[in-house]
């Protein structure tokens, strides 16, 4: 918890920091790849610096983590840190990376703020900076620990590619090595790391859209992104036979153990960890009652449509139901057989939702804060909704 002697510092300097971390973050960047350069390459996407979501991401972790402490004094919001320490170590952050960032992220908000950063305002936020560093430090740790070997990166060969719908693409990885793979968990993910066209390595992350329990290969889907380095070189470029860099499997939203009923509310390529959590309960026979929510543009843009609708049929007491903004470029009725089709976008007050059911969303963050919201507004407990983002921005699903 923050000190007696921070939060009163904090409280009265939270609107002035909030107010300027937009401007003070991109400063922070500059000064830490000015020196330290070798963290654009597979650490940091350059996609994302260019685009301005990983300084927002900041700016909001930082923000958002002060004003926690403040408002509920004694407490962690641990939901949220336990995301990003997912993502950092599916990126392989180490502990020796937090004090680089807190170097010429101080040097930032010093240079930017001036002489309002007093050495009390400077100790209470540097107090803020390592409670969550150390946090994550912690949780990361453990996640590290867990795995089935001390590897970040390994290599695994393409044996499978087969386009999901126009604009994705299914790859089946198998080890191309004998280093131990760890089992990963329905919901997870992997990154990828690639050389993309100047060299440059750069990984991006990818749900495990199927077998994600499975040590003897890896399948992702990804879409096309004409504005990314990364899936434009794996649609265009890889072929059967290529070999690419995987990391370990990570993730916090994963089917959970129970037996009680469940919500899959998905739109686009968020379809991902449905379909997997999907595959597993059919794998496994199981017969927990499941109510499967899906939106997107077309039925012939659906990726993963095939595998979802036939894993939903070989699950007792499981249905679907599916959302399409333009359902005439598709013949609906007879390519999603047992699902119950509308136009439009998602909205569940028209939906039935099991008593007790624990929800989980994956898509665009608009979609996802909406469908919450419906969700809450229906009686479902903010409690047992779960979340996957995409993007480096972690908090703000959470926002209503």
């Amino acid at each position: 918890m923050l000190s007696d002697t921070a939060r009163p510092v904090i409280e009265a300097t939270l609107p002035l920091v909030g107010s300027r971390i937009g401007e003070i973050t991109p400063l922070f960047y500059q000064k830490m790849f000015a020196a330290h350069p070798e963290l654009l390459n597979g650490t940091f996407s350059r996609a994302n610096q260019a685009n301005g979501t990983q300084r927002q991401a900041l700016a909001g972790a930082i923000a958002a983590f002060a004003s926690h402490l403040v408002t509920n004094p004694g407490t962690l919001p641990e939901a949220v840190l336990s995301r990003i320490a997912h993502k950092h170590t599916s990126l392989g952050i180490t502990e020796d990376q937090y004090q680089i960032v807190y170097k010429y992220l101080f040097e930032a908000i010093v240079e930017d703020l001036g002489e309002a950063v007093t050495p009390e305002v400077a100790a209470a936020w540097t107090e803020v900076y390592w409670l969550m560093a150390d946090a994550l430090i912690k949780i990361e740790k453990g996640l590290y620990a867990k795995q089935a070997n001390d590897k970040m990166w390994m290599p695994w060969k393409i044996v499978e590619k087969t386009p999901a719908s126009p604009t994705t693409m299914t790859f089946v990885f198998e080890p191309a090595d004998d280093t131990p793979v760890t089992p990963g968990e329905p919901g997870q993910f992997v990154s990828v790391r690639i050389p993309v066209a100047d060299g440059l390595l750069q990984a991006r992350q990818y749900t495990l859209s199927a077998d994600a329990e499975s040590t003897e290969r890896r399948v992702i889907t990804t879409k096309f992104n004409d504005g990314g380095e990364v899936s434009p070189i794996m649609h265009e470029k890889f072929q059967v036979g290529d070999v690419v860099e995987l990391s370990n499997p990570y993730g916090d939203v994963t089917l959970d153990d129970g037996d009680g009923p469940l919500v899959l509310a998905t739109a686009g390529i968020g379809c991902t960890p449905a379909a997997s959590i999907l595959r597993a309960l059919a794998t496994n026979g199981s017969g927990r009652e499941v109510l499967a929510l899906h939106a997107d543009r077309s039925l012939d843009t659906w990726a993963l449509s095939d595998q979802m609708l036939g894993d939903v049929q070989k699950i007792d007491g499981a249905s679907l139901k599916v959302w399409l903004e333009k359902p005439e470029l598709a013949a609906v009725g007879a390519g999603a057989a047992g699902a119950e089709t509308h136009e439009g976008f998602m909205n569940l007050a028209d939906v039935d939702l099991p008593e007790n059911a624990n929800v989980y969303l994956c898509g665009p963050l608009p979609f996802m804060q909406k469908v919450r919201s419906q969700a809450i507004a229906k009686g479902i407990p903010a409690t047992k909704i779960h979340y996957e983002v995409f993007g480096p921005d972690l908090w703000l699903a959470s926002q209503n």
